[in-house]
């Protein structure tokens, strides 16, 4: 049997050729293989397969598509419900939790059992759950699923453990709350109705027990009747039959009257001694017209009726607003006596709740806040104030204020920066919310042990980055900086070509670059723009920068095919001068120069900035007779040594930003030189001429490419950020249709080409995503077939992507002793060039002398798009980028303390005593990792990632006190290889890429953590690390609080004595299974929850907290009784004062005539 795993093993086997022209030997496929090596590495490898493990750690942001609220008052505990199955639990900041149903089905209502630490959710499969909140991963502890009728409404009285379910057919169900089944016990809905009635009354849209009598209750039905049914003696005791259909119903405290919110914008109050009509009817929003009748309203959807000791009732609806007034924001109404304001909300409202001090419906309910739920937000308003403020939000529910386009994710970071970033964003906080504590505080959550700082930064559409304090599983907003502000205002009109680059986000984020030592900071932007900032305490005026690249094929680099045989198409690097490409001469025609021109206009004047981060230079890409200019796909800086370096499927440019100037710009194939691999082949102005004669060609070629996408993981669809060169081939500098640029622009762009997109679409480019711009014939090549140059020439009329970059401290050239500052290139044909960089060392000559960019042709080689490189030393440790120390350059002058540049260097020759000359450098691409040994380049390993699929995001990642590289693929697989030997440490189907979000948003950090946002308005944070893992429980915050449950108000012996409810009710003996019967088996199907390990662990956690309930319980009994014996002299005192009294009139009266009183 293992002879014949190892045929199989060398069949599937690949043999890549190293760039020394050894080859390396493989023992299987997605197994490490070595090569033959200068010398032997002896490297400890300490990462074990028990080291890692998947698990969802926390999820920030808003509930995605919400539609239902709870709260429970005692517990403070507030519950949100959304369309895809998922439940979010808020209580204090830190405390957050969010549940799934695996079902998916949407919630349509949530009840808390209050102060029990349960919650019962109703989803649109119409199953009834009921979850464990009695532990920090709540649990599904029951099912009940209805297989004959729709759920439409839930009701669950306080204290009870009878669970009222209204039907879509009319009926009323009774579900025992502890072991989840249903009564015998039903309320038909023809039984509810008289039997005169022709019609249907609807679906239950209210079910409420009276407040005055527990065994009374309140069925509203959509058609409008509201029936009074008697649960102790099982008939109606009053119906009212109404005109107009019911949405909602609210009690008053005391019992005798309710209101009911309706769909012509009414509502309409009703008294128990009179039911035949409604003693008020208002129209709160709808005027009187001319002939007496009121203007149609639209439907108030709820009303909340509540009274208060020492003020008016507050009466609290949504909607009801006249539908004249069009364009109107969706509002929340609060009509407090004679006083009606009227609240407008950015958003439609979803639900809304009045929060109360008491739990109890029969008491004065004393609002004190309103929270709504909205359809993109949710704000609470303060009751308590006659101006009704909203509280500020400790939640992080704005992420999506804007769409968010990109993500990044830093662990570790250093300990100052965030209270730096978080005192300058204080400044610009909004200000005028409610000056008390935020009402949702239930819950208790402390700060772990092992904590670090962590800060995650998301870009958006509108071009605004967002920095968050991500510290021990919580997200605070720190700082909002806005890129938009660098460019001038587009006037309509004004823009020309460029207004049609982008529909509606031209300022869009595509990619950011960060340093945290040196704390600059580099924006890449849709319209082809790169902008870096600096930070500083202290505000500015200054004037912004600006560079402008030329970064496109020119006329003059298309060679005819006879002159390209034998010759590789390529530039002397040792005579390219480190100056912007000088323009071609067809760009002095005016038609040229009215296209070179940005997409943007920066700030020309000065421009006051204030503290925080400052604009210091802006690159812009040109258009180029007519064409717009690519996207950038790659973006890398190096603070220590002031360059600044970005590709795109045209070439690479680098800019020194300290001297602000253009170092390099250079098409992909001139960086290779003489070592260029391919025989490529442009194109010849006949060939560009035939090539557009017709749209015919470009309509063949898009089948053509159809069909090689069903069979490519990495075609344009999953790419997008680069097109095919067979429906764009390289641009020319003549316009090959007729009718001048427009025409030409047209026909170049083709089919698969479109121009730039707004920022929703263009978040799908980002250049993390595997780039490849090649045509699909050489993109086949470029994955599964020989790397051999001898592939036909003529099926490579491409232009090549430049897919990712690093700056570093590496070598050159073999014959390199030392290493130098240079910068790692990795290409979308899974090429990897390798260019030194000479930096002046001296500060003043570093700020004088002109830094050179000389490539080398040094190449390496992978299958598929190159994604990351990472570094280490001969030791196995991670080497460090170097970088400058922060300071800040618009401090006060100290002439004690000079401003210099200050370098840390993370040279691999620190560890050159104990290893010898040399790093290791690890290259990933969406296929393939391998490890180099430089500088001889000898490939030491090479791991097979990944045949059937393609790595989206790849990352040198540090775990456990050691290195190891991470992957997510697009089949949903999350990996880690040992370093440098490249052995598989986890392989596990976590998340299949449904949505192109996830793939631009996926990132991993050190530590052992990732995000990705998992849906518009959501980051999900997850951990791949064992040893997180085993501490989240203790990182999580706790739901349930053991809290005695406030008692019910004394409500006096003379109206407890004439008014009060004189009956007992027990619901026991009337819905039990004694009394009631069993229900139907084919009715309901109870189904077992499945706890799993979290289910013994909130087991565990049970038995202490049912050993504190039954200690609070016996506190209460001890604490009643002696309230009882209190009670009870007092009602004996009293009695004796009123017998003296009583005795003291008679004696007073006794003598007196009739005629005397």
């Amino acid at each position: 049997m293992k002879k014949f795993r190892k045929v199989l093993d060398g069949l599937t086997t690949s043999s890549p050729i190293n760039p020394g022209g050894s080859p390396v030997y493989g023992s299987a496929a997605g197994t490490p293989s070595a090569a033959p090596t200068p010398r032997e590495l002896d490297i400890q490898e300490t990462l074990m397969s028990e080291h890692f493990q998947i698990c969802k750690t926390v999820r920030h942001g808003f509930p995605c598509q919400p539609t239902a609220l709870a709260f429970d008052p005692v517990q403070k505990i507030l519950a949100i419900g959304s369309r895809s199955g998922g439940v979010r639990l808020l209580g204090r900041p830190g405390v957050d939790c969010h549940c799934q149903h695996e079902s998916g089905a949407a919630v349509l209502q949530l009840q808390f059992l209050i102060n029990e630490g349960a919650l019962v959710t109703a989803c649109a499969d119409d199953t009834l759950h009921l979850w464990n909140l009695r532990q920090r991963r709540p649990a599904i502890l029951h099912s009940l699923k209805f297989n004959r009728e729709r759920i439409t409404f839930c009701h669950l009285p306080f204290q009870s453990k009878w669970l009222y379910v209204g039907t879509e057919r009319g009926n009323t169900h009774i579900v025992n709350i502890e072991s989840f089944v249903l009564s015998g016990y039903v309320i038909m809905w023809n039984k509810a109705i008289e039997l005169s009635t022709k019609t249907h009354p609807g679906p239950v849209v209210h079910l409420s027990d009276s407040p005055k009598d527990e065994g009374k209750l309140l069925i509203g039905f959509e058609s409008g009747t509201i029936v009074m049914w008697d649960l102790r003696s099982k008939r109606t005791e009053f119906r009212i039959y109404y005109d107009e259909a019911i949405h909602s119903v609210s009690w008053h405290h005391e019992g005798r009257q309710f209101m009911c919110s309706h769909s012509d914008g009414s509502l309409s109050m009703w008294h128990l001694r009179n039911t035949a009509k409604p003693f008020q009817v208002t129209f709160p929003h709808g005027k009187s017209q001319r002939d007496g009748r009121k203007e149609s309203c639209k439907p108030i959807l709820k009303v909340e009726y509540k009274t208060s000791r020492n003020s008016e009732a507050f009466v609290v609806f949504s909607g009801g607003l006249s539908y004249d007034k069009a364009g109107r924001r969706p509002t929340l109404t609060i009509m407090h006596g004679k006083a009606i304001t009227v609240l407008e909300m950015d958003y439609p409202i979803v639900d809304f709740m009045v929060l109360c001090e008491t739990p109890y419906l029969n008491e004065v309910q004393e609002p004190y806040a309103v929270v709504v739920l909205l359809e993109k937000d949710f704000v609470v308003v303060d009751l308590t104030q006659s101006n009704f403020p909203i509280f500020e939000n400790p939640y992080p529910m704005d992420i999506h204020e804007s769409p968010v386009t990109c993500t990044a994710y830093f662990a570790d970071c250093p300990p100052d920066i965030i209270p730096v970033l978080y005192s300058i964003g204080a400044k610009h906080k909004k200000t005028g919310y409610s000056h008390k504590e935020w009402p949702v505080s239930g819950g208790t959550w402390t700060v772990g042990s092992q904590t670090y700082p962590e800060i995650i930064i998301t870009g958006h559409a509108d071009g605004s980055i967002k920095f968050w304090d991500a510290t021990a599983i919580t997200l605070q907003m720190l700082y909002k900086l806005k890129t938009s502000k660098v460019f001038e205002k587009p006037k309509s009109g004004e823009m020309g070509r460029s207004a049609e680059l982008v529909e509606e986000d031209p300022f869009a984020v595509q990619m950011i670059s960060w340093c945290p030592q040196s704390r600059i900071f580099c924006v890449v932007g849709i319209s082809a723009h790169v902008i870096l900032y600096r930070f500083s305490k202290h505000d500015a005026n200054t004037t912004i920068t600006s560079l402008e690249v030329r970064l496109q094929c020119d006329t003059e680099d298309v060679i005819s095919p006879s002159d390209t045989e034998n010759t590789p198409c390529f530039s002397d690097p040792s005579g390219h001068s480190p100056q912007p490409q000088p323009p071609s001469p067809r760009s002095n025609t005016p038609d040229s120069v009215r296209d070179s021109i940005p997409c943007l206009k920066v700030k020309d004047r000065m421009i006051r900035m204030p503290p925080g981060y400052q604009a210091e230079l802006v690159v812009q890409l040109l258009w180029v007779d007519g064409e717009p200019p690519q996207q950038i796909t790659s973006l890398d800086l190096n603070s220590a040594y002031g360059l600044l370096a970005f590709g795109n499927c045209n070439g690479l440019a680098v800019v020194d930003y300290l001297q602000k100037s253009i170092l390099l710009c250079m098409s992909t194939v001139e960086l290779y030189g003489s070592a260029d691999p391919f025989q490529r082949l442009t194109r010849s102005p006949r060939k560009n001429r035939q090539s557009t004669s017709g749209l015919t060609e470009l309509s063949d070629n898009q089948v053509s490419l159809d069909l090689e996408r069903s069979k490519s993981p990495t075609s344009d669809h999953v790419n997008g950020h680069c097109t095919s060169p067979t429906s764009q081939p390289c641009p020319s500098g003549k316009a090959r249709v007729p009718g001048g640029p427009e025409g030409a622009r047209l026909a170049r762009r083709g089919p698969g080409r479109p121009p730039f997109r707004k920022a929703q679409s263009a978040a799908c480019m980002e250049v993390s995503l595997p780039v490849s711009s090649l045509t699909e014939e050489s993109r086949e090549n470029s994955f599964s077939r020989s790397r051999s140059s001898s592939v036909s020439s003529i099926d490579r009329e491409t232009k090549e992507a430049v897919t990712t970059l690093q700056f570093a401290e590496s070598y050159g050239r073999k014959s390199d002793t030392l290493p130098t500052p240079c910068l790692w290139v990795g290409t979308s044909l899974g090429m990897v060039l390798i260019i030194p960089v000479s930096i002046p060392m001296d500060e003043e000559e570093r700020q004088e002398e002109p830094v050179t960019v000389a490539p080398t042709g040094t190449v390496l080689m992978l299958k598929g798009s190159v994604l990351r490189f990472g570094f280490l030393d001969c030791g196995g440790a991670l080497i460090q980028n170097p970088y400058e120390v922060w300071r800040d350059l618009h401090a006060p002058e100290d002439p004690d303390r000079p401003r210099k540049r200050k370098l840390v260097n993370f040279s691999p020759s620190s560890s050159q005593e104990a290893c010898g000359d040399g790093h290791l450098a690890v290259v990933c691409s969406e296929r393939q990792a391998k490890v180099f040994l430089m500088p001889s380049q000898a490939c030491l390993y090479v791991h097979n990632i990944t045949d059937s699929s393609f790595v989206l995001r790849a990352d040198v990642v540090s775990v456990c006190n050691s290195v190891c590289l991470a992957c997510f693929c697009a089949n949903g697989h999350i990996m880690t290889l040992s370093l440098p030997s490249l052995r598989p440490l986890l392989d596990i189907s976590y998340l299949p890429l449904t949505d192109m979000r996830i793939a631009r948003t996926f990132c991993f950090t050190n530590g052992g953590q990732a995000l990705y946002l998992c849906s518009p308005t959501e980051i999900q944070r997850i951990t791949y690390s064992q040893e997180m893992c085993d501490n989240l429980q203790e990182m999580l915050g706790e739901l349930f609080t053991p809290i005695e449950t406030p008692e019910a108000q004394n409500r006096g012996f003379l109206k407890g004595f004439f008014g009060g409810n004189a009956q007992t009710f027990d619901r026991e003996e009337l819905f039990g299974e004694a009394s009631a019967g069993k229900a139907s088996r084919s009715l309901a199907q109870h189904i077992p929850g499945q706890g799993g390990m979290e289910g013994m662990k909130a087991a565990a956690g049970g038995v202490v907290g049912e050993l504190a309930r039954a200690r609070i319980a016996l506190d209460e009994r001890g604490q009643r009784l002696g309230e009882l014996e209190d009670r009870t002299a007092h009602m004996m005192t009293s009695a004796e004062t009123f017998s003296k009294h009583a005795h003291e009139l008679m004696l007073k009266c006794k003598d007196k005539k009739w005629y005397q009183f």
